[in-house]
């Protein structure tokens, strides 16, 4: 058989569906079970990298997507780390609940804070964010200053995340601050060890906006 046989002949609709099917073909050979209430987040996180190793590192608090969708349902925002998540997130979806997504990275305010306090965008971003005065998600892609940033508020009880998605990629403090988030009492859906990204921040939002939808 040549390459060009091997080609899936797929319309653009079908692409999607026959990815999670070949998704869920691969963690059956694998003999990996997935909690039902876990899956879609999972599977989508595999289905944005490839990667199978989100099956077994990617960690949920008790009821984690219930209270993140009951949050959501409810017109929580979303505050992220890049703008490329807050691209990747289903803005349209997430309005239909009454929610938004904000992205503080960039502002000049953000850079003149960060230059005079010597503190990284990401950190001031965060602080920034907990006066937006309404029930927040915190989809974190890229900085763990940003977890840093949290997990300090939390602590000081200057301000309570609703619910954190941990997912820094890296080597410099990625897995120290996902462990600082999963030490508290904060609801959380967090990737173990240097592997996450924006792609994967946004993937976790959409799964759970794509499952209140289909529900």
């Amino acid at each position: 058989m040549s390459d060009i046989d091997k080609i899936e002949r797929l319309l653009p609709g079908e692409i999607e569906k026959r990815s999670f099917e070949i998704i869920g073909e691969e963690l059956n050979r694998m003999g990996i079970i997935l909690a039902k209430e876990n899956e879609a987040v999972i599977k989508r996180a595999i289905h944005t990298s490839a990667d199978f190793d989100y099956a077994n590192t990617l960690k949920f608090s008790d009821e984690a997507v219930k209270i993140a969708c009951d949050l959501i349902r409810n017109g929580a925002d979303i505050v992220t780390d890049t703008n490329m998540a807050l691209t990747g997130i289903n803005k349209k979806t997430l309005e239909r609940f009454g929610g938004s997504v904000h992205c503080f990275m960039a502002d000049e305010e953000i850079a003149t804070i960060s230059k005079e306090q010597g503190v990284t965008r990401a950190y001031a971003s965060m602080k920034k964010a907990s006066k937006i005065g309404k029930p927040l998600i915190f989809a974190i892609g890229n900085a763990p200053t940003a977890l840093v940033s949290l997990y300090e508020m939390y602590e000081s009880k200057e301000f309570v995340p609703d619910f954190v998605i941990g997912v820094p990629v890296g080597f410099v403090n990625v897995e120290a601050s996902k462990e600082l988030i999963m030490s508290t009492d904060i609801p959380y859906i967090v990737n173990e060890g240097r592997k996450g990204g924006s792609n994967i921040a946004a993937a976790i939002v959409n799964a759970l906006l794509y499952q209140m939808i289909e529900r």
